[in-house]
């Protein structure tokens, strides 16, 4: 069985590492429903017991995928996290939509408030065929998505969202909220004024990329706020290597990523382990991290990332994971 950690100072716990449901979604590729199936069978057969998704990947398509495999399962054997600020309702049919091939027929608009909060959360207990989520995370608030606009969704947030979501876990209807950001900024912003349970970060916390070891970490640590990490490959980078067409930050990398990639990757393999297993192993053993997200579509990815999780390192790894 994996690990069980605690989500900050709540009685709940997850599974060491987690499946990200974005690919499920189809992001970036169709899939198929048999594929999105086996996938999700192959998580659970290896003891994973932490499923995160979102309304936003694939408008609802990722959260229907998800809350089909889920019905078969005891509701009290897995923990579920979707997100929040983002409100879907009946929209034309697409071809493809934010990144993502042949969405759900919904149109969709930022919602930070209490009521728009609520009603992001009916809509996902609805596709995801739950009475409640474990971990609700609110989405890519901050200006890394909203630039200027960001303003008037953290007022609405802030005076009336907040206090909707400690209503909603007051009522037992969520176990933990948090953030769900690409960006530590408005992490910093956020817990100046609140406490959160739990931070999903993504990509800002890598082996590559230690942004968030800057106020963030020991910020989180004083206040027992976990961390749940996603991105640990920095959108690929850090699976592939520094080769040519490699992605950072959901972007072809540029050079000086390359230049940085090429000299971890002679670090990895002057110790013998792969790039991969040491970005994956760095964002596992990382402390107040309570969960690493695998976000994938395909058994084989999944299967190659436990695979390089489960190899063992080196007795001493402080040169590997040296900033």
């Amino acid at each position: 069985m994996r690990r069980l950690r605690q989500i900050g100072k709540t009685d709940l716990r997850v599974t060491d590492v987690s499946f990200g449901a974005s690919g499920l979604g189809n992001m970036g590729r169709a899939v198929a429903e048999a594929d999105a199936a086996e996938v999700l069978q192959y998580a659970w057969d290896a003891d994973i017991r932490y499923f995160d998704t979102a309304p936003h990947y694939g408008r609802g398509r990722s959260e229907e995928r998800l809350g089909r495999f889920l019905k078969t399962k005891t509701r009290d054997d897995f923990v579920l996290s979707t997100k929040v600020g983002r409100v879907l309702s009946p929209g034309p049919a697409l071809k493809e939509a934010d990144g993502f091939i042949d969405p759900l027929p919904n149109a969709v608009h930022y919602d930070y408030s209490g009521d728009g909060i609520e009603a992001s959360l009916e809509g996902s207990f609805e596709r995801l065929q739950v009475r409640h989520a474990d971990i609700v995370y609110v989405h890519d608030i901050g200006t890394y998505t909203h630039g200027a606009a960001n303003a008037t969704h953290m007022q609405a947030f802030l005076s009336t969202g907040l206090d909707r979501l400690q209503r909603l876990k007051d009522q037992g209807r969520i176990r933990a909220f948090g953030v769900g950001v690409n960006e530590t900024r408005i992490c910093l912003e956020l817990m100046r004024e609140i406490d959160l349970d739990v931070i999903l970060l993504a990509g800002r916390l890598t082996l590559l990329d230690r942004e968030a070891e800057e106020g963030l970490v020991g910020l989180c640590r004083s206040r027992q706020t976990s961390l749940v990490l996603g991105g640990i490959f920095n959108s690929g980078i850090l699976a592939t290597g520094p080769v040519e067409g490699a992605w950072f930050d959901y972007a072809p990398a540029s050079t000086e990523i390359l230049a940085r990639v090429s000299a971890l990757k002679a670090r990895t393999d002057a110790m013998g382990v792969p790039l991969a297993s040491a970005a994956l192993h760095f964002a596992h053993s990382y402390p107040g991290v309570a969960s690493v997200l695998l976000g994938t579509s395909k058994v084989s990815s999944l299967r190659r990332n436990l695979d390089a999780l489960a190899r063992e390192l080196p007795a001493d790894c402080s040169a590997l994971f040296a900033a």
